[in-house]
C-alpha cells in the first residue's frame, strides 16, 4: 500500500474496516481513568450535578461520553446517579458516541451515536479522545524547512512535501520548530473540540487527556503505541492504539479553563486520604474499603500518573463549575 501523511494512516489503522479500534476493546490494550475506579463515574456524577444546578434543573439533562469505547463511563454514572439524592437520575438522558458498534447488554436508556447530539443541555465528557483524533506529523529539515512525514502501512517514514496553508499556519502560531524537530498538527483536534462544543446549546464541555502547552512542547513530538498494555513503536497497521499528546493550548477556546486532573477530582471530592486507623477497630469491613478507595483515589490523583492528566473544560452558557 502507498506511503501517506500519519493522519490519513492513523485513520486507516484505527478505524477503517477492521481498525483497531473497531476491533479491539480498548480496555485490553490501555486503562483510563474511568477503568481505574469508580470513584472517577463518581466524580464526573457529581460534576454533572453541579452542571444541572448551574442550568437550573432542566427537565432533561444530557449527559454526553465522547469517545465512550465500550460503554465504562457513562455505565458508571448512571450508577453514581443512582445512589445520589435528588431527581437527577431520572431527568438524565445518557449518550455514548462512538464509532464502534454499541456492546451487547448495555443500558437501554444509553443512545449510542456516531456524533454527539445536537443542542443538549447538560455535561459534555470526552475522556482520553482528543488523543486518538488522527492527526499529521511535521518534521522541520536540515534546512529549516517543515515537511509532512509520510508513512507506509510497516510504520517506515521518510520526508515528503513542505507543509502550507492553515497546517503551516497552526505550527508557526502553536508548535514553532527548529531543525530537526518534529510536531503533531493539531489543527484536526481543534476542529474536532471545537464541534463538539458546539453541540451544546448549554452546559459544560470537559476534555481530559494527556497534553502539553506551547511552553512544554516536546521537541520530537509524543507520536507511540500501545497494545495489551505496553508503549509500542507506532505502526499504522491496524495492531495497535496509536496516539499522541494534545496541544490544549491550541484547542481551548474562549473562556476555557486548563486544569490537572489531580486540581480537578479533588475539587469533586477524590482526595486519596487514608482512613482513619480507629475505623479498623470499630469496622474491619469499611476499613478495608476505604483503604482500597484511598488507593484507588491515589492512582487517580498522582501528579506524575493519571492526575497529570490536563482537564479542559468549556462552559456553555453557564459559569464554569470547576
Amino acid at each position: 500500500m502507498r506511503e501517506t501523511g500519519w493522519r490519513e494512516a492513523t485513520e486507516r489503522a484505527l478505524y477503517g474496516p477492521g481498525g483497531f479500534f473497531l476491533r479491539e476493546a480498548p480496555a485490553a490494550h490501555f486503562r483510563t481513568s474511568a477503568h481505574v475506579s469508580p470513584l472517577f463515574a463518581r466524580a464526573v456524577a457529581r460534576l454533572l450535578v453541579a452542571v444541572d444546578e448551574a442550568l437550573g434543573r432542566p427537565a432533561a439533562l444530557a449527559f454526553t461520553d465522547v469517545g465512550a469505547g465500550r460503554g465504562e463511563l457513562v455505565r458508571g454514572v448512571l450508577e453514581a446517579l443512582a445512589a445520589l439524592p435528588g431527581d437527577v437520575s431520572a431527568r438524565v438522558r445518557p449518550y455514548a458516541v462512538e464509532r464502534a458498534g454499541r456492546p451487547a447488554g448495555l443500558d437501554p436508556r444509553i443512545t449510542w451515536c456516531a456524533r454527539p447530539p445536537a443542542g443538549a443541555v447538560g455535561l459534555l465528557f470526552a475522556n482520553e479522545w482528543l488523543d486518538n483524533v488522527p492527526v499529521d506529523v511535521a518534521e522541520a529539515d536540515g534546512e529549516g524547512v517543515v515537511r509532512h512525514v509520510l508513512v507506509t502501512p510497516e510504520g517506515r517514514e521518510r520526508l515528503g512535501g513542505r507543509v502550507d496553508g492553515d497546517d503551516a499556519a497552526w505550527l508557526r502560531r502553536w508548535w514553532p520548530l527548529a531543525p530537526g524537530g518534529r510536531a503533531e498538527i493539531g489543527l484536526p483536534r481543534d476542529r474536532a473540540w471545537a464541534g463538539a462544543v458546539a453541540s451544546l446549546a448549554r452546559g459544560l464541555a470537559v476534555a481530559v487527556d494527556y497534553g502539553h502547552t506551547r511552553e512544554e512542547r516536546p521537541p520530537l513530538g509524543t507520536l507511540t503505541g500501545y497494545r495489551a498494555g505496553r508503549q509500542v513503536r507506532p505502526v499504522p497497521d491496524g495492531s495497535c492504539d496509536l496516539t499522541a499528546h494534545v496541544a490544549f493550548d491550541a484547542c481551548a477556546g474562549p473562556g476555557a479553563v486548563l486544569l490537572r486532573q489531580r486540581a480537578a477530582l479533588r475539587s469533586l471530592g477524590v482526595d486519596g486520604g487514608r482512613p482513619p486507623l480507629a475505623l479498623a477497630t470499630t469496622d474491619p469491613a469499611a476499613y478495608v474499603r476505604a483503604l482500597a478507595e484511598a488507593g484507588a483515589a491515589a492512582e487517580l490523583t498522582d501528579p506524575a500518573g493519571l492526575g497529570g492528566f490536563t482537564w479542559l473544560a468549556r462552559p456553555v452558557g453557564i459559569a464554569s463549575p470547576l
